[in-house]
């Protein structure tokens, strides 16, 4: 059991998780902030919400960049720097969001690319 956590939670490399740790806790401030300012009482379910979405973001952002990764390839595409930072902060937002539901295929795909490579050694 202790192998299966450390190929999938464990799978991404520290610098990664923590990058993509940091960029979802900024979400998690928003959102925490947003609950204050708000004249009604603070919702317990939403901040669970929130720092279950912060805590599997790293994983759901790793799904998309692979996604990406996949369709683009090795292209290049140049934009205005504006627009592509509104279009990098909706996707970091979407992955945010609905990483409850995309993190565990990340899991998955890192279980199964960390077995794959403990079998060829």
């Amino acid at each position: 059991m202790q192998s299966f956590f450390r190929m999938t939670f464990g799978g991404l490399s520290a610098q990664y998780y923590f990058r993509q740790l940091f960029f979802g806790a900024i979400f998690l401030a928003l959102l925490v902030w947003m609950q204050i300012m708000n004249p009604q009482k603070i919702r317990i379910d939403v901040l669970v919400f929130s720092v279950i979405c912060t805590l599997l973001y790293p994983y759901s952002r790793f799904v998309y960049e692979r996604i990406v990764g996949f369709i683009v390839g090795d292209n290049v595409f140049i934009w205005n720097a504006g627009f592509m930072l509104m279009v990098k902060a909706f996707t970091m937002m979407m992955c945010w969001t609905f990483s409850i539901f995309v993190a565990p295929i990340g899991l998955l795909y890192l279980f199964f690319y960390h077995r794959r490579a403990l079998s060829q050694e």
